[in-house]
């Protein structure tokens, strides 16, 4: 196994792993979005913002162009949301395992 690709690995994931940026990703699904869309729809500082999209850039997640004043992100590889569903079918999957194993416990009488 190589020790160099895992590093690599685990820094793409710790990229990913910020409510912030999952949303931002979510975002770009449906296209390019220029900063101020970004900070008007999750409602955070520009300063923020742009740390985030920052740690996504260094990754190579995203990327981004300018257009006049505005500053468009984009995803660079759009398999990025083929990871995010699968973590989502994981997420439900576990939620749907836990679900199963509380409804197969033995019922409690006189809330003991």
């Amino acid at each position: 196994m190589d020790e160099r690709l895992c590093s690599m690995e685990a820094e793409f994931f710790k990229a990913l792993a910020h409510p912030t940026r999952v949303r931002i990703l979510k975002l770009l699904r449906d296209g390019e979005k220029c900063v101020c869309e970004f900070t008007e729809d999750l409602d955070i500082e520009q300063s923020n913002m742009s740390q985030h999209l920052g740690i996504l850039r260094k990754q190579n997640i995203v990327r981004s162009r300018k257009e006049g004043l505005k500053v468009i992100y984009s995803v660079v590889y759009p398999q990025i949301f083929e990871i995010i569903d699968l973590v989502e079918d994981i997420i439900i999957s576990q939620v749907n395992e836990t679900l199963n194993l509380l409804n197969k416990r033995p019922k409690r009488k006189g809330g003991e």
